[in-house]
């Protein structure tokens, strides 16, 4: 018998994002359907590339319409990220999400992080942005395989490397290698804004990720001032020294009224040869003072050598491709980040349907 437009939307209201807890319908995830008999065509339209939790979504759309009297379901995931339904300042305005890194300390690999949520978010199929806004350490020149290289500029304006499948500034590369940036505070937030908007040409992007510096300085509070940011993701280690900083950085962030993304633990713990784990600075402490704070876990990452060899060679592509646990420990990061922006801006209007 013959499916209708009526018994199609009312299978796919049955339809719960996971994440956002809210039907594909009312998310306006469903795009385009096609009725012929009882063959179904179906457009879903996820909220990020990086959608973690796509393959659920898949099973229930097919699970629900073949309930509902299909025979043949025929189904296109897509995805088109999500920005900010509220106010923006007329800054940045080609840039969908500004996500900040930061950390309380120095030493717990918040660049890395950034760099790999960077990467991984591109390699999910989003247009990504990095900008190494840690003033007085810059390591991104490193990490990327630029140390020695010179930006271009166009118009008076600087243009972004696209190296690894993002477009990445740093005023490492501008500075020189071993040049120390002796700079008191209102030179660091003038330099810091040059780079993040006067002075450089950014494209379009899904997702701009800021490489703080560490601690709760004038930078991060300038960005905080300055760019409508999406929220910030704050990288700790698992140790109580390093966690009474990180929250530090969280209580920080709140008081400037920016949304908490999540925690990363980054040197979780060791991998041992025998498959076994080095418990060296007290794993899983990340994740309980997420759970104190009441804010997002977005997962561990352990101490892989690779990482390391991977970040001092310029190769961060390496890291999701040579080791699967590492990259699957970073892939399941970057997922958790793009599913937390895509809850924050889960507010998005619905538009009208095409259905034939």
């Amino acid at each position: 018998m013959a499916l209708d437009r009526e018994q199609v939307m009312a299978a796919l209201r049955q339809v719960i994002d996971p994440e956002l807890h809210k039907d594909i319908v009312t998310l306006n995830m469903v795009k385009d359907v096609a009725i012929d008999g009882t063959t179904v065509r179906v457009n879903v339209e996820l909220t990020t590339p990086a959608c973690p939790l796509k393959e659920v979504i898949e099973r229930d759309v097919k699970a629900a319409l073949l309930a509902a009297g299909a025979t043949d379901v025929k189904l296109e995931l897509s995805a088109n990220t999500r920005g900010s339904t509220g106010p923006r300042k007329d800054i940045l305005p080609q840039v969908k999400n500004i996500i900040a890194v930061g950390a309380g300390k120095g030493g717990v690999g918040k660049s890395t992080m950034a760099l790999n949520l960077a990467v991984g978010l591109a390699r999910a199929g989003a247009s990504v942005g990095l900008m190494d806004g840690d003033i007085y350490g810059p390591s991104m020149p490193t990490m990327m395989g630029l140390k020695g290289t010179t930006p271009s500029a166009r118009a008076g304006k600087m243009v972004p490397y696209h190296v690894h499948g993002i477009h990445a500034v740093s005023i490492g590369t501008i500075a020189g290698d071993e040049q120390p940036l002796i700079w008191r505070g209102p030179m660091a937030t003038g330099a810091f804004k040059n780079l993040l908007i006067d002075k450089t040409e950014w494209p379009e992007l899904d997702y701009m990720i800021i490489d703080l510096p560490p601690g709760t300085g004038d930078v991060p509070l300038t960005l905080c001032q300055l760019v409508p940011l999406t929220g910030a993701v704050v990288v700790a280690t698992p140790q109580q020294v390093a966690l009474d900083d990180a929250v530090r950085a969280v209580r920080m962030f709140q008081q400037l009224d920016v949304t908490i993304l999540g925690l990363i633990e980054n040197m979780s713990f060791i991998p041992l040869p025998d498959g076994g784990e080095l418990d060296m600075f007290g794993k899983g402490g990340t994740e309980k003072a997420a759970a104190r704070l009441g804010v997002p876990y977005l997962g561990a990452v352990p101490m892989f050598a690779d990482l390391r060899i991977n970040s001092d060679a310029g190769r961060p592509h390496d890291n999701f491709d040579k080791n699967p646990r590492l990259g699957a420990a970073l892939m399941h990061v970057v997922e958790s980040l793009a599913g937390q922006v895509s809850v924050k801006n889960m507010e998005a209007p619905a538009a009208e349907l095409t259905i034939s």
